[in-house]
Order: C-alpha cells, then structure tokens, then sequence
C-alpha cells in the first residue's frame, strides 16, 4: 500500500509559477513509476507528465511540454512538478499517482495503481 499527499497548489496570474509535492508513504517510493494528472470542472482526468523508476525517462502531454517539469528525489521519497508559465488552461485539480508496473502507455489513468487527494492549482488571467 502506498499513500500520496500532495501539496503546493494554490492560486497564481498568469505567467507565474508554481511547484507541486506529493510525498509517499508506505512502499518503496524508488520501485514505482510516478506521474501528475490533472483535472477541471467539468472535463475527464488527463495526464500532464511521468517519470519512470528506473532511469528517471521523463514524458509530457503536448499541452504542457516546455514549461512543466517533473523530477523525483528518492531519498525524500517526493515527487515535484515544476509549473512556469502558467495559463489560465492550467486551473485544475492536480493528482499524484504511482504504478508498480508501467508499459509505453504511461498517460492511461488506468496504468496507475494509487492516487492522491489532489492540490488545486488556479491560474488568474
């Protein structure tokens, strides 16, 4: 069992930034495969970006490439997501998930086996 707890959201003009936490419990945090997905009123759950355990490979949807940045520090057992750039597009619930087991669909909510509470990230224009 692993349990996630983010924190970091909060509200923010556009083109400012903001940095996600989302720390784990339970499990060894370096064995899972981590990602953040996003969700607004009104519209499904979406991937934003993931890391891999091993290697650290990184992805990201289209629509945040280039101003996002996901990172992983084992040793604290937190993964971040670092938010430039901002736009009012980005206002969202924010989610932490972990997967034991991830094959080359890594933005399928489905891939993911825990799920955290969500931080909401709202973005002024």
């Amino acid at each position: 069992q692993v349990q996630l707890v983010e924190s970091g959201g909060g509200l923010v003009q556009t083109g400012g930034s903001l940095r996600l936490s989302c720390v784990a419990s339970g499990r060894t945090f370096s064995t899972y495969h981590m990602a953040w997905f996003r969700q607004a009123p009104g519209k499904e759950r979406e991937f934003v970006a993931a890391i891999r355990s091993i290697g650290g490979n990184t992805y990201y949807a289209d629509s945040v490439k280039g101003r996002f940045t996901i990172s992983r520090d084992n040793a604290k057992s937190t993964v971040y997501l670092q938010m430039n750039s901002l736009k009012p597009e980005d206002t969202a619930v924010y989610f932490c998930a972990a997967a034991w087991m991830l094959g080359t669909d890594v933005a399928g909510t489905a891939r993911y086996d825990y799920w955290g509470q969500g931080t909401q990230v709202t973005v002024s224009s």
